[in-house]
């Protein structure tokens, strides 16, 4: 049996339909995806702090951990604080979220405060582990760009040596047909280039 069979065989049948790995890895790469229905309902602390204590144990320069998660939950008073970060087209569906984080990172060093060429890549490590850990879960978590930077670092009180990163909606997964009709054709895995157009040996081709 090939290598891509092996790990299809543990594919989700949503994403079976539309992914397959061209070497032995872990399903749980594959059956990460980014989908958008969410039922609206609420989630308990222990069923989304998993995904933060994922992100906790990320790899990190000098162990400086440079991300940090700023969540509402649906509960929350703040929570219309967050939606109102987000464009119009994200709120058409990231307002049924049981939970919105604004990932911030800390752009310098702790042991000598300066700056951090990595931080960003460190906080990207943390932001992989959380959503990882929310597909094993069999939750919906999308990343986003789509949301108001600036005015995020205002009303958040984000410190000058933060950044903000993105924003993320976690949730109860729900059918596609709940989406607004224009996003319902995109609610699928999408596929991945192959490894000869993101892999070159040597320098850059």
């Amino acid at each position: 049996m090939s290598d891509s069979l092996e790990t299809r065989r543990e594919l989700r049948d949503d994403v079976a339909e539309h992914r397959d790995a061209d070497h032995d890895i872990d399903s749980l790469f594959v059956n990460r995806w980014s989908p958008r229905a969410m039922t609206g309902a609420s989630l308990d602390e222990d069923e989304y702090l998993p995904l933060f204590e994922a992100a906790r144990w990320a790899p990190s320069a000098f162990n400086n951990q440079h991300w940090r998660f700023l969540i509402a939950a649906r509960e929350d008073d703040e929570w219309e604080d967050f939606v109102d970060l987000m464009n119009e087209m994200n709120q058409s569906w990231a307002t049924d979220a049981a939970v919105l984080a604004v990932i911030v990172s800390k752009t310098t060093f702790d042991h000598n405060g300066e700056p951090a060429p990595v931080h960003s890549f460190d906080t990207g490590a943390a932001w992989e582990n959380l959503a990882l850990e929310g597909a094993r879960r069999g939750l919906a978590v999308h990343g986003m760009a789509g949301f108001d930077y600036e005015r995020a670092a205002e009303e958040l009180d984000v410190p000058e040596e933060y950044a903000v990163e993105a924003m993320v909606a976690i949730g109860e997964r729900a059918p596609p047909e709940t989406l607004p009709e224009e996003l319902q054709e995109r609610e699928q895995p999408s596929d991945r280039k192959p490894l000869a157009e993101i892999v070159h040996r040597g320098g850059f081709e």
